[in-house]
């Protein structure tokens, strides 16, 4: 069976390079290239995007080899009627590997019709790298490669004004727009790059927070061959997802010109602040999503869907946003219950195989974003603690000890994240004590938490009895036990 290629594709339009994206993963591909996919369809928009891959290069080389193609499913409810639809994405022009095509790379930024940046590089991607260098071949970190490119761009065009870009970081980071903004700036202090730089960045940029809203297993491994066999072409990268979407961008009004998804009757709005969106979709669906993953895979469940409808964790789930973080957010209470059961709905998408362990990528910076904010919230208004998030941040840590029953697993994040979890479990010795020690350690690790939870009155005695329960009881019955308790021990 042959591979995707172009060949395969009738009336195959190629578009001018208007987009550089950071991130070949598949929650991009699915939400920012499909809906630029949408307008070209619509004759809205005209431009194709360039892919670099921030880290490794085996996506880009197999995007490459795709001629840029993919096949996207898009399944769930659409009009209040379960579909289940597909696609061959046309919108990526190539992908450049920075390792051994930096001068490609380069050579993007004299291209006059470049226009947009966008990037998903997880939580961690936007953080600043004081051994990054303006000579690197590759810089490491995500921000020191895109201000070696503005800085190549704003030689090639002499500081032009009308030669910037409107960069949209998607990471799901509060102020990610102006955040990243600011790295881009040390690095030009740091790297003494001028002050004309520096104002043209100011001058002739546009940083756009944004809050993206698709959920997206990715890779269908588990039903590739029904899909091959359905496509009549092989598909390294075909990538599922949900039918809903929702990108809120917080920046100017005019942007809506340049890029009219909403004339391609999608839902992506310009705001002037997102907060309510951003604060109301982290907290219930990403907070849920992250809240959930180690329970539910050391419970032995694998995807998002077995997990909320499962009788014992289900419930779990439930109480978890019902009765933990939507009491503590400041938004009308109807809104925030119809929000949660369309949620809850998506996580039951039947077309939808979410495995959990997919969302664990990075689980302790994304545990800092999307629920320690709730938890501490639920403290200072309460002056108790969450039971079902105190439960989940101890399973968290039991999580990372590597280890479901006799199967190991595939644990992936920073490696000094890594690296504590291994010291302190292997320190572990089976007593109580010595689990309380890792909690404390965790806790205390403010390179990620960025204070000390230790002080949190409380949270180190909660955490410590919940993760003895998990070790010593199992997953199942420490659960079972929990069930209907409103706050922690």
């Amino acid at each position: 069976m042959e591979q995707l290629n172009k060949g395969l594709v009738k009336d195959l339009q190629t578009y001018p390079e208007k987009v550089l994206q950071f991130g070949e993963g598949n929650f991009l591909r699915a939400f920012v290239d499909w809906q630029i996919d949408v307008m070209n369809k619509k004759s809205l928009f005209n431009g194709s995007v360039v892919v670099v891959q921030p880290r490794g290069q085996e996506k880009v080389e197999k995007l490459n080899q795709q001629d840029g193609l993919y096949t996207l499913y898009l399944q769930g409810l659409k009009e209040g009627k379960a579909v289940k639809e597909h696609s061959i994405i046309t919108s990526i022009s190539r992908g450049i590997n920075l390792f051994n095509q930096y001068d490609q790379y380069l050579e993007l930024a004299s291209n006059p019709e470049l226009r947009f940046i966008f990037s998903n590089t997880t939580e961690a991607g936007i953080a600043f790298n004081e051994n990054d260098r303006l000579e690197d071949r590759p810089q490491k970190s995500f921000p020191g490669k895109l201000t070696a490119f503005l800085y190549h761009r704003f030689i090639a065009f002499q500081g032009d004004r009308k030669k910037g870009f409107i960069i949209i970081p998607c990471e799901l980071i509060d102020q990610s727009g102006e955040k990243l903004k600011q790295i881009v700036l040390k690095y030009a202090e740091q790297w003494n790059l001028g002050e004309e730089f520096i104002q043209w960045i100011h001058d002739a940029n546009a940083f756009c927070s944004s809050l993206v809203d698709r959920i997206v297993p990715g890779y269908p491994r588990d039903t590739i061959e029904e899909i091959t066999e359905e496509l009549g072409y092989k598909d390294d990268l075909v990538v599922a997802g949900e039918q809903y979407q929702q990108w809120v961008i917080e920046g100017p009004q005019w942007i809506r010109e340049e890029f009219p998804a909403h004339l391609a009757g999608l839902n992506t709005l310009v705001v002037d602040d997102l907060t309510p969106y951003r604060t109301r979709k982290v907290r219930i669906l990403n907070g849920a999503h992250t809240a959930m993953t180690p329970v539910s895979y050391l419970y032995g469940i694998d995807t998002v869907a077995e997990a909320v409808g499962h009788e014992v964790v289900g419930q779990f789930v439930k109480e978890l946003i019902y009765d933990e973080i939507i009491p503590v957010l400041d938004q009308p209470i109807d809104e925030l219950h119809a929000f949660a059961d369309a949620v809850l709905d998506r996580f039951k998408n039947p077309f939808i195989q979410h495995f959990v362990l997919s969302i664990s990528l990075n689980s302790m910076s994304k545990f800092k974003t999307r629920d320690l904010p709730t938890l501490l919230d639920y403290y200072h208004q309460k002056q108790e603690l969450p039971r079902k998030l105190v439960f989940s941040f101890a399973a968290l840590l039991s999580f990372y000890k590597g280890k479901r029953g006799q199967e190991s697993i595939a644990l992936s994040d920073d490696q000094d994240v890594l690296e504590l979890f291994q010291e302190q479990w292997g320190q572990y010795n089976g007593s109580f004590e010595s689990l309380r020690a890792i909690a404390r350690s965790v806790l205390g690790y403010e390179k990620v938490w960025e204070q000390d939870l230790n002080q949190v009155p409380g949270l180190t005695d909660a955490i410590s009895n919940d993760l003895y329960e998990i070790e010593s009881l199992g997953m199942k019955k420490a659960v079972e036990s929990l069930i209907g308790q409103k706050t922690a021990k």
